[in-house]
Formats: structure tokens, sequence, C-alpha cells
């Protein structure tokens, strides 16, 4: 069965408590569930993995990659914006990371513009609330040619 990673950095344990006016009042469990079910659907297992540390983050990246995952969901958090490790990270495993952002970081303060993730991902997906992470998971079962998936135009 294909194996897709869900992975989310610092504070994101925190949604639905943190500031409910731009991340809203779902729960990290929440949503991981509500994804788990619906990459099922698709014939994807999806596991989860949430860490406020960065050495944490890079070792689930690198152990994705022995696991033969075939996409990875990032939302790397504060992180996005200058760790480069992370980014080393990313560059250094051949699976297809999506960036998933829940607020649209552009729009945000000047500092959070940056992104030094989304250049070696194959995407970004910022400020469509959680959808972006279902979005991302569609467009990950599409790369792979997955059943039940929506194409996209």
């Amino acid at each position: 069965m294909k194996h897709i990673l869900l992975l989310n950095g610092p504070n994101l344990n925190r949604l639905g408590k943190r500031e409910p006016d731009i991340y809203g009042a779902v729960t990290l469990e929440e949503l991981e569930s509500q994804l788990i079910s619906k990459a099922k659907e698709s014939g994807v297992t999806l596991s989860t993995f949430q860490s406020n540390h960065e050495g944490e983050l890079i070792d689930r990246l690198h152990l994705a990659a022995d696991e033969e995952m075939v996409g990875i969901i990032f939302n790397p958090g504060a992180f996005t914006h200058y760790s480069y490790a992370l980014r080393d990270a990313v560059t250094s495993i051949s699976i297809p990371v999506i960036e998933v952002h829940i607020s649209n970081i552009h729009a945000r303060e000047s500092f959070r513009h940056q992104s030094v993730i989304a250049p070696v991902a194959v995407g970004q997906i910022a400020g469509l609330g959680l959808k972006g992470y279902e979005l991302a998971l569609q467009a990950l079962i599409h790369r792979m040619g997955g059943k039940n998936h929506d194409p996209i135009r």
C-alpha cells in the first residue's frame, strides 16, 4: 500500500487553541483523523508526526526515505522562514514534499513572506485553511496515479 507522511512543525500541536481567528478551532488530532480517513478512501496509508523540535523533524524526514514514503505533506511552521537544516533534509530525500500553511504567509508579517522550503518542495499551498492539507493529499495521490483522485486541471 502507498504511504504518505503528514509532518507538522512547531506550535501546530496548539491547533484549536492557538489564535483561532487565524488557525481555526479544529485540533491537530481532529485534522489528522480526517486526513487519515480521506487517505484510506483513496487506498493510501497516512502516518502523522508533529514536533516542536527541528532535529526531530529532520530525523523524521530521513526516516521517511528509509520507509519509502511516496509523498510528504509538510507544515514546517515558523521553521519555514529560516531553517536551512530542514531545507537540506528535504533536499536529501527523493520524496515529493508539498509545503502547507493554514494562513496566507505572504499576506502576514514581512518576516513570514520568505520560505526556504518552497524552492525544494514540489509545491506550496498557503492561505486555504485546513483545506490546504486535503488539497496537498489529493495532489500527492494524483502524482502517484492513485485511485479516486480528482484530476488537477
